[in-house]
C-alpha cells in the first residue's frame, strides 16, 4: 500500500488521526518555509555582486550562486539519506542549521575579502535550499494521489512569504551592516541566518509525529529504512521499473537549470545599465513571486488536468520568458521585469508537475533515495548552467546566455511528452494503488 492509502488508516492508527497529522505537517512546513525562504532569498540579489566585489572579476560573479546550487545538490542527496533513517524532522532541521552556519561564513568572507571562504559559505547555504526543496516532498508523504500536487504546491507557495520579502530587505540589510561594521553586501546574509535558525526551530519542535515514519507504519513497513544497502541501486531499480521517473527528473532539471542560469546573472546585467540595488531587489522579488505565488493554482491544475500537460506548459512559458530576457537592454526595463516574472512562473509549472510525478511513482521503500537523486540531478544541472552563465555573459553578453538557455526549456517540453498526455499519468498511478 502506498502513502496514498494513508487516508484509509491501518490497525490502531485510524484515518482521522492520519489526516490530522497531515494537516499539522502542512502547517509546520508552511511556517518553516516562510522564514527559511527569507533566509535564502535575501542574498540572491547581492550574491553575484559580493562575489564580483571580492574577486574583482565579472566572470567570477556567478560563482557564489553556482556554489550555492552545487551545495544544494549535494545536500539534497545527503539529507535524503539522513531522512531515510532518521525521518523528515531530523533531515530538514539539519539542512536549515547548516545553511545558517553558511550564512555566517559568507559574512566572514566579506569581512576578510576571501573568495574561497565565500564559496564555502555559499555551498553550505545550499543546505537550506535543499531543506526547502525537501519540504515539498514531506508534504506528500500522507497525501492521497488526487490531492498530492495541491499538498506539495501549498508548501511551495509558503516560500512566497519569505522569498518576496527577502530581496526587498536589501536596504534594511545595508543599514544593519553599517551598524555591525561589516561590508554592506554581507548584510543580507547576516539577516538571512536568523530566518534559517527559526526554520530549524519550527521543524524540530512541531514535526511530530514524523510524516515519513507514519507513512511507512501505515504501509506495514519499518519506520527506519535499512540504509546499509546501495542507495543508487534502489534508485536505478525504481527508474527501470517506472521509466516515467526519468522523464520527471529531466523536466525538473531542465527547468531549474534554465531559471538559475538567467536569474543569477540578471543583477549584473542590470548593474551594467546603472540600475540601483533597490530596483534589482524588486526585479528579483517579482521573479520569486512568479516562482511561488501561483503554485496553489498550479497544484490544482496538476491534480485536475494531469502532470504531463502542466509540465509542457512550464516548458513553453520558459521559452517565452527567455525571449523577453534576450530582448532586455542593460539596466531596468519592462522586458527584464516581464522576462524574470515568466521565468519564475515557468519554473513553478514545471517544478510542481515534475515533483508530483516523482512523489507519485517513487516506491515507498526507496522514496527518499529517489527524491534525493532527483534533486541531486536538478542541482548539478543547474550548477553547471550557473557556472557557464558567468563565462557566457563575460565573453558574449546576457542576450547570448538567454538564447543558449532555450535548449534547456526545450528539454522540459520533450520530458513532458515522454511522461504522457492528458490523464494517462494519473491513471497509471491509480491503477497501481
Amino acid at each position: 500500500m502506498s502513502s496514498a492509502g494513508a487516508g484509509q488508516g491501518t490497525g490502531a492508527f485510524p484515518a482521522e488521526d492520519a489526516a490530522l497529522v497531515q494537516r499539522r505537517t502542512i502547517g509546520t512546513l508552511v511556517a518553516a518555509q516562510a522564514v527559511g525562504a527569507l533566509g535564502i532569498t535575501i542574498g540572491i540579489a547581492t550574491a553575484s555582486l559580493l562575489a564580483k566585489e571580492i574577486s574583482g572579476s565579472e566572470r567570477q560573479a556567478g560563482l557564489a550562486q553556482t556554489f550555492q546550487v552545487l551545495g544544494a545538490a549535494v545536500a539534497a542527496y545527503l539529507l535524503a539519506r539522513v531522512m531515510a533513517h532518521r525521518g523528515r524532522r531530523v533531515g530538514l532541521a539539519l539542512g536549515y542549521l547548516i545553511g545558517a552556519l553558511g550564512a555566517f561564513v559568507a559574512v566572514l568572507a566579506g569581512v576578510v575579502g576571501s573568495m574561497a571562504l565565500l564559496l564555502v559559505g555559499a555551498a553550505m547555504l545550499g543546505s537550506t535550499t535543499a531543506a526547502n526543496s525537501g519540504s515539498r516532498y514531506a508534504a506528500t508523504d500522507l497525501a492521497s494521489t488526487e490531492t498530492r500536487a495541491r499538498a506539495l504546491s501549498t508548501v511551495v507557495w509558503a516560500t512566497t512569504i519569505g522569498a518576496v520579502v527577502g530581496p526587498n530587505l536589501t536596504g534594511l540589510s545595508a543599514r544593519v551592516a553599517r551598524t555591525l561594521g561589516i561590508p554592506e553586501l554581507t548584510g543580507p546574509f547576516a539577516i538571512g541566518s536568523i530566518g534559517m535558525l527559526l526554520a530549524a526551530l519550527v521543524i524540530w519542535l512541531r514535526m511530530r509525529p514524523d510524516p515519513l515514519f507514519l507513512a511507512r507504519r501505515l504501509a506495514g513497513q519499518p519506520e527506519q529504512a535499512d540504509v546499509t544497502g546501495t542507495s543508487w541501486g534502489r534508485v536505478g531499480a525504481a527508474v527501470r521499473e517506472r521509466p516515467v521517473l526519468l522523464g520527471a527528473m529531466v523536466g525538473l532539471s531542465g527547468a531549474h537549470a534554465a531559471m538559475v542560469a538567467v536569474m543569477v546573472m540578471t543583477p549584473l546585467h542590470m548593474e551594467h545599465g546603472r540600475a540601483e540595488l533597490r530596483i534589482i531587489g524588486v526585479v528579483i522579488s517579482v521573479h520569486v513571486l512568479g516562482m511561488f505565488a501561483f503554485s496553489p493554482v498550479v497544484g490544482w491544475l496538476t491534480d485536475t488536468v494531469g502532470r504531463g500537460p502542466v509540465l509542457a506548459a512550464g516548458g513553453l512559458v520558459l521559452l517565452v520568458a527567455l525571449l523577453f530576457c534576450r530582448a532586455a537592454p542593460p539596466g531596468s526595463s519592462a522586458q527584464i521585469f516581464v522576462g524574470l516574472f515568466l521565468l519564475g512562473l515557468g519554473w513553478s509549472l514545471a517544478t510542481v508537475a515534475s515533483s508530483t510525478l516523482i512523489a507519485d511513482h517513487a516506491p515507498l521503500d526507496a522514496r527518499t533515495d529517489v527524491q534525493g537523486a532527483a534533486d541531486l540531478m536538478m542541482g548539478l544541472t543547474a550548477a553547471s548552467a550557473g557556472g557557464a552563465a558567468g563565462l557566457v555573459v563575460g565573453s558574449f553578453g546576457y542576450h547570448v546566455l538567454a538564447l543558449a538557455s532555450v535548449s534547456l526549456a526545450l528539454a522540459v517540453v520533450v520530458a513532458a511528452v515522454s511522461v504522457g498526455r492528458g490523464r494517462q499519468d494519473r491513471e497509471s498511478v491509480l491503477s497501481k494503488e
